[in-house]
């Protein structure tokens, strides 16, 4: 599920995540000084609610912010500083993530918390939750002319391959619920496989595991040991994936700096949650306004219905990401 995942064989890797034109989507500067506000750590959330079944809240609900989501990040990170080699060049290309995130009218906060919800609830390093920064912008309906598809830039035979449901009129890959499921239960797959380093799991994410782990073996490393930086034999492009994620990592840790960004993340940041809808639901704009939702955003959460009727998933379910409905 990466742009070069490789399926559980030994035969040349798949491509899946060339890179995008994330230039055009990060190409602000970068911000910079204000400490950041103190907010509680967030408990995790269940991953899908039932329209049917899901409990009416207790009270006026009080909406997550948009700092408590940097917060979580912050906290999760693996790598809590950062060195003096980080890529100039990486950090200058991912400079206008952290605008991105300030910015109200974009959905790129709340998708980055939903995916930092999932990443954290399975004990793995907030680094995980960048990787759609550098594979799609974050864009749900992002599709390469070289075939990878979605927020995780899946490539079909992979999405197959790690149960992404694909069939006629339903592509799980434009699937913001199905795509994320699957990706982060493969990085705790590599994650434990490389015994927690998250840069080895993101290589192996990106090349295939087994060219990681041949190349530990070749270079007579092991995982709980290894200098990522120094494995012969793998790709210069997944070198370029870690220093990426790293890069991408201290600008946001930076953003804190700067006393505007910190002030434009203190906002509300509805809670996006999967709802397992009911067979008498036809289109999603149908579901926005019987639950005084609005109908664009949730098309924009949704790319996987497109325009047309709702369909199903291939498991007989049909699972929208939309804001939490005590809140929106």
């Amino acid at each position: 599920m990466s742009a070069r995942h490789r399926p559980r064989n030994r035969k040349s890797a798949a491509r899946m995540l060339p890179t995008l034109a994330v230039t055009a989507l990060l190409a602000f500067p970068a911000a910079a000084s204000a400490p950041l506000a103190s907010t509680p750590e967030l408990p995790a959330v269940a991953e899908t609610a039932t329209e049917a079944t899901a409990p009416a809240p207790m009270g006026p609900p009080v909406p997550r912010r948009g700092l408590e989501i940097y917060r979580q990040f912050q906290q999760g990170r693996a790598e809590q500083e950062c060195s003096s080699d980080v890529s100039p060049r990486w950090s200058k290309h991912f400079a206008a993530a952290p605008k991105r995130l300030a910015t109200p009218s974009d959905d790129t906060l709340l998708l980055f918390g939903y995916v930092l919800d999932a990443v954290r609830a399975a004990h793995l390093p907030s680094e995980y939750a960048l990787i759609p920064f550098v594979e799609s912008g974050y864009r749900p309906d992002a599709r390469s002319p070289s075939g990878p598809v979605g927020l995780w830039q899946m490539i079909e035979r992979t999405a197959r391959n790690h149960k992404v449901p694909i069939r006629a009129g339903y592509d799980g890959r434009l699937s913001p619920v199905d795509s994320t499921r699957a990706a982060v239960r493969y990085l705790k797959t590599l994650h434990g496989m490389f015994a927690g380093d998250w840069r080895l799991a993101a290589m192996a994410y990106n090349a295939g595991e087994y060219r990681i782990l041949g190349a530990l073996k070749s270079g007579g490393q092991q995982a709980r040991s290894a200098d990522p930086a120094s494995l012969a034999g793998v790709p210069a492009t997944t070198q370029a994936y870690v220093r990426k994620l790293q890069a991408l990592s201290c600008v946001l840790g930076d953003a804190k700096q700067q006393d505007s960004w910190v002030k434009a993340m203190d906002r509300p940041a509805p809670r996006l949650q999967a709802i397992t809808l009911d067979k008498q639901t036809r289109r999603i704009t149908d579901w926005a306004d019987r639950h005084g939702q609005d109908p664009a955003r949730v098309g924009r959460l949704n790319p996987v219905f497109g325009d047309g009727p709702i369909a199903t998933s291939g498991d007989g379910q049909v699972r929208l990401l939309a804001p939490d409905l005590g809140i929106n």
